[in-house]
């Protein structure tokens, strides 16, 4: 099931908000980990708009995947970097 409708990949072009139904182009890159899957230095990405950043940190750090968010200008948007998948 896909709760927040993640479907958004930062290497492929445009930078579309991770939440659910939202289009709006992403401000911000949440970098996370789930630490039962993956190794401590690992970060997956979700990108948020200035509406959804708040609601999907909150999302990530009740599950204690949150490790970070900075400006999606900082994001490593080679294939293989921190944005990849």
């Amino acid at each position: 099931m896909d709760v927040l409708g993640l479907g958004a990949d930062p290497v492929a072009g445009e930078l579309v908000c991770s939440a659910k139904g939202c289009r709006e182009t992403a401000a911000w890159g949440l970098l996370w980990n789930n630490p039962r899957l993956h190794t401590p230095e690992r970060r997956k990405v979700w990108l948020a708009c200035e509406a959804h950043r708040e609601h999907l940190e909150q999302f990530l750090g009740a599950r204690s995947f949150w490790k970070r968010t900075v400006p999606v200008e900082d994001l490593d948007h080679e294939p293989g970097g921190p944005g990849a998948a």
